[in-house]
């Protein structure tokens, strides 16, 4: 007995592959969906990531630059502190005057008066400074009016301050005495006459000598008189 070949119609078969071919289409329709979505989805976390390093790139750029400037102008006014100040030479006593009663204190003639010479140049790797734009104070204790420890009133001691520029300085081959500023550089020596009437020397004590550069640094010096200052003295 032979089987018929064909246990369907021809009619039913053709419908049955045609939906078997559909439905294969459509699934790999769907899977090509899927992997466009899971594609696209890989891309959106890719920009995403670049635009993220690319935010984080300039906050690191900007935070870098901001240190990096800072970082340069803490280093300009360290150098310009550190070299932009005065080396001291040498300091005399260049005119000690106790007034007309001779002797520390006093009003009027009897009023004391005092001055410094004082040898110095720039330090190494200082910028040219004009002559006024250093000043110098002396500090010391003022016996008051009766020159003597204690009292009250004008003779009550207190501390004192002689303060002034640096506006009189010339070459070491001056007088210190110029009258207008000049442009003090580096490498040369100069000399000027301090007044420091309000701090006159003092037998056997120590005044305190600052000098300070606009924009630049300071020097730290005493004055030590021994015990009988006199005019020519070094006390540095």
């Amino acid at each position: 007995m032979l089987s018929d070949p064909y246990p369907f119609p021809p009619s039913q078969e053709g419908g049955r592959v045609k939906k078997k071919v559909k439905k294969m289409k459509t699934e790999k329709e769907t899977k090509q969906d899927e992997l466009a979505a899971i594609g696209i989805g890989a891309m959106i976390v890719f920009i995403a990531l670049i635009l993220v390093a690319a935010v984080a790139a300039a906050v690191i750029i900007q935070t870098a630059e901001k240190l990096q400037q800072n970082a340069q102008a803490s280093g300009d006014d360290t150098q310009e502190q550190m070299s932009t100040k005065l080396t001291l030479i040498n300091v005399i006593i260049e005119e000690l005057d106790l007034g007309t009663d001779n002797a520390l204190g006093g009003t009027g003639a009897a009023a004391d008066a005092a001055s410094l010479f004082l040898t110095f140049e720039l330090a190494p790797g200082s910028q040219p400074t004009e002559s006024d734009d250093i000043g110098y104070t002396v500090i010391c204790e003022n016996l008051g009016d009766d020159g003597l420890v204690g009292g009250t009133g004008g003779d009550a001691d207190t501390t004192a301050f002689a303060q002034g520029d640096l506006e009189g300085t010339t070459t070491h081959t001056g007088n210190g005495q110029a009258a207008a500023a000049i442009t003090v550089q580096p490498g040369t020596t100069y000399v000027v006459v301090m007044e420091i009437d309000e701090c006159i020397p003092t037998a056997n004590t120590d005044h305190i000598l600052l000098f300070t550069v606009d924009s630049g640094g300071s020097t730290y010096e005493e004055l030590q008189y021994g015990s009988a200052p006199t005019v020519g003295d070094a006390v540095v």
